[in-house]
């Protein structure tokens, strides 16, 4: 079974990214690719969602499942088929743009064919509403379609990592769910043991979880969440002076909370305020 759809290709496009193809092949025994190299001239990405296929891949032949990817950048040889046994169900987006290539080959993409995905449902998630705004309204809507295909391709980029055959898990559920509570306790004191024992772990695995689901140990997302917030009260509570809010964020010390501003901000809390307009008397 297959849900596809085919777009044009637009020669002058305003478009960072447009999709000339979106689809979902699922029980499609027979799906085989073979494009020699210099016949392709989009991009792709392709995920296995369930079951296993199989990608040649300079005389070598990889066997391909859940959670794993195949990235192609345009006129590269493709040769890759569902398994018999077992037919994958596979989605995929083949895409194009001005300065795609420098994008992600600063970010390793050309490096590689294959890759491994930790967050398979927001790749889903991002592929299916993308495959619907075409579905739905081909290229009437380009600023949508184009937004919905460089969310996915941003979805993907975050969460590949270069395949081998030893992959890491995919993320566990228990730290999503976790993370919009920790974000609004991030300004009271942080007490590992709490949030291991809510995610049903020890600490040591906890930590482990975490940094497969966010790419950053805890306590760093502790600290954006906190200066996210001190950046909302230092433009909206101009009665507050530095201090105050550094304790209000969990910083008693002023000095450390301005180290860790001028850190992550590239300037110190006041001249952050000074800039947008709000300067008061410290």
């Amino acid at each position: 079974m297959r849900r596809q759809y085919l777009l044009p290709m637009l020669q002058d496009s305003r478009y960072m990214i447009l999709p000339e193809s979106v689809g979902w092949y699922w029980e499609e025994w027979n799906h085989y690719v073979d494009r020699k190299a210099g016949t392709w001239t989009t991009f792709s990405i392709h995920f296995v969602v369930e079951g296993a296929g199989f990608v040649e891949k300079e005389g070598e032949v990889y066997c391909l499942k859940r959670g794993d990817a195949f990235f192609y950048f345009p006129m590269q040889e493709q040769k890759y088929y569902s398994s018999k046994e077992d037919p994958w169900s596979i989605r995929w987006v083949h895409f194009y743009g001005e300065g795609l290539s420098s994008l992600l080959s600063g970010r390793g993409f050309h490096r590689f064919s294959l890759w491994h995905i930790h967050d398979v449902p927001l790749l889903i998630e991002l592929h299916e509403h993308t495959l619907s705004e075409a579905e739905t309204h081909s290229f009437l809507h380009l600023s949508q379609l184009s937004t919905l295909t460089y969310a996915f391709l941003a979805g993907f980029m975050t969460n590949a990592e270069p395949w081998n055959t030893e992959k890491t898990p995919e993320h566990d559920s228990r730290i999503g769910a976790l993370l919009p509570l920790m974000q609004q306790q991030a300004c009271e004191p942080f007490d590992l043991d709490y949030w291991a024992k809510e995610a049903q772990v020890s600490k040591y695995y906890f930590c482990r979880l975490f940094k497969q689901a966010t790419h950053m140990t805890p306590m760093s997302f502790i600290t954006l969440c906190r200066l996210q917030q001190s950046k909302q009260w230092l433009l909206d509570h101009r009665d507050m002076n530095i201090k105050e809010i550094a304790e209000k964020t969990g910083y008693p010390s002023t000095s450390y909370f301005n180290k860790l501003f001028l850190k992550q901000e590239g300037l110190t809390p006041t001249k952050y305020r000074e800039l947008h307009g709000t300067a008061m008397q410290e």
